[in-house]
């Protein structure tokens, strides 16, 4: 959800009705999946992700 509203404008749709706005969010989630394909056979690493303390701890010991 983020990716989407962050790189295809998802916050509010184009078209009123609910049969074009679902065509239209059908489409950005098609658009999202092809970006991710093209990311994961270029190699590109994952966005990091948080730590957990408890983690850490783990790490730590």
């Amino acid at each position: 959800m983020s990716q989407g509203v962050r790189a295809f404008g998802m916050r509010r749709s184009r078209y009123l009705g609910l049969a074009k706005t679902h065509l239209q969010h059908l489409s950005i989630a098609a658009a999202i999946n092809l970006v991710r394909v093209g990311a994961w056979l270029d190699g590109d690493d994952l966005a990091p992700t948080c730590i957990s303390a408890f983690q850490k701890l783990c790490f730590a010991a």
